[in-house]
């Protein structure tokens, strides 16, 4: 018998970053205290010890940053393309360069891993910042103005102005990256709202921008709570919103821009499949599906989160899924040998515990691999309900957690079919040896994102968007460029 191996303890240092008993705002360059000096804590989800205060904003630093970024807007935007880009540059070489620090914080704020801040995240902010850097002097040949026969210049591509920005807390400085880069490349000038749960990376790039010698106004960040993100989508001064978070509130703020002269992009829920045929590589497919659901705890949009197995091969996709999903490690997010980070927050646990017992009590089976939760923080264990119908809440609504949904199928219609089955379109995965099978089922699926035996992998040059009440717009690659210019 193989002998078993145990692994040490083996965490990241603390040391590396250096957090601030207490934040302000940052507006016109400067970090500044809100207007009736309110302030709200920030926890750690692992620990739930307070990291810092942070400022929260009002209507009227709404109003403050909103200004600022408009008398920032008339120089930033005059600025020849490839000198905007040295800043951007500028900012992706230094998020480099603090890539460690930026990812024990992100750690210590959000609970997911420090593997996947380190290995995934930090490393697809600064390459959305060197990529949309790229991008900056080459406008007018993105495909979005015209050039008249003659050669001369018709009406190229122009910056809206003062870009909204509201992000979540799954991804922090990631979506902050999807957010800023192209908005900053194409000339306009941002206000942007971090999740009220992890303000603090969104703090550290402001200084950041200090740092690499950003214009004063250009980029302004104001921390609060939704009423915060409400005041700047109304605010009459903005000209552009982008929006990555929960349906409901994309809807509400689609309301809110209606009958407006604002451009909208909203980046909403999911509820992907995960398509496995018969003949697909089981293990492979298996650490597939384990990347679609688990990575950074489930808290993500595309997440994996209906896995659909043909029925020939279902309990042995069971019983090895089962088998990997036993090997996973919960605990402390800054070790690095941890698979199964925390929840963000008491209200999010409380969300995905109430979906789970509706999904027990509406007689789907439950299984959890017999894992030990921390007594401190937010913690929820990896989790898989089979005997699934699509008349299950936890087949229809977005849980937002650890938790996999198994139904099985016949044909390949049938996948579709129930694939498609949701009011959800942001992504989808299919698992097969068959190239034309893929293009054959892809080509019916309503999904935003397809990945082809794989799941999860992201890439700056890559549009990302849903479809139906996964939202509207593309972020990522050329067409990201598009919600920020007037064209």
């Amino acid at each position: 018998m193989a002998p078993v191996f145990e692994y040490a303890p083996a965490p990241e240092s603390r040391a590396v970053v250096d957090i601030a008993p207490s934040y302000g705002l940052f507006i016109d360059g400067e970090f500044t205290e809100a207007a009736d000096g309110k302030v709200f804590k920030t926890l750690s989800p692992a620990t739930e010890e307070v990291l810092s205060e942070v400022a929260e904003a009002t209507e009227a630093d709404v109003d403050r940053a909103v200004a600022a970024a408009r008398r920032a807007f008339e120089k930033w935007s005059a600025l020849p393309g490839s000198e905007r880009a040295k800043y951007l540059f500028r900012i992706a070489r230094i998020i480099q360069e603090r890539s460690r620090e930026l990812a024990v914080l992100e750690t210590l704020d959000n609970g997911k891993p420090i593997r996947e801040t380190r290995d995934a995240d930090l490393p697809l902010v600064a390459a959305h910042f060197f990529y949309y850097a790229g991008w900056a002097d080459k406008l007018d040949h993105a495909g979005f103005g015209r050039r008249t026969t003659e050669g001369h210049s018709g009406a190229n591509p122009r910056p809206l102005g003062v870009a909204g920005q509201v992000i979540p807390w799954n991804f922090p400085l990631l979506m902050l990256a999807w957010k800023i880069a192209p908005a900053l490349a194409t000339g306009n000038t941002v206000v942007l709202k971090p999740a009220e749960t992890t303000p603090l990376s969104a703090l550290f790039f402001a200084d950041i921008c200090r740092q690499a010698g950003l214009p004063k106004g250009v980029v302004n960040i104001l921390t609060g709570d939704g009423r915060a993100g409400a005041a700047l989508v109304a605010h009459p001064d903005v000209d552009k919103v982008a929006f990555t978070g929960s349906t409901a509130v994309g809807k509400q703020i689609a309301r809110t821009v209606a009958g407006t002269d604002k451009k909208l992009t909203l980046e909403l829920g999911g509820k992907g499949a995960n398509i496995v045929f018969d003949d697909a590589p089981v293990d492979q497919a298996v650490e597939g599906i384990v990347t679609g659901i688990f990575f950074n705890q489930g808290q993500v949009c595309c997440a994996g989160s209906r896995l659909l197995v043909q029925e020939s091969i279902h309990d042995e996709l069971l019983d090895s899924l089962k088998r990997r999903l036993a090997t996973l490690r919960l605990g402390d997010p800054l070790d690095k040998n941890t698979d199964i980070g925390a929840i963000n927050s008491a209200e999010q646990l409380a969300r995905i515990t109430a979906l789970a017992e509706q999904g027990e009590a509406e007689g789907a089976v439950r299984w959890s691999p017999a894992c030990e939760l921390p007594s401190d923080g937010y913690w929820f264990a990896p989790t898989l309900f089979t005997g699934v119908t699509q008349a299950h809440t936890i087949a229809r609504d977005e849980i937002f957690g650890p938790v996999l949904s198994v139904l099985t199928f016949r044909t390949p219609d049938e996948a579709v079919a129930k694939a498609n089955n949701t009011p959800y379109g942001l992504s989808a995965g299919i698992w097969t040896e068959k190239g034309s099978r893929i293009l054959a089922v892809a080509n019916k699926l309503r999904a935003g994102v397809i990945w082809s035996n794989t799941f999860n992998k992201f890439d700056p040059t890559s549009p990302f968007g849903g479809y139906k009440e996964s939202g509207f717009g593309r972020e990522g690659g050329r067409h990201g460029l598009e919600a920020y210019l007037d064209v």
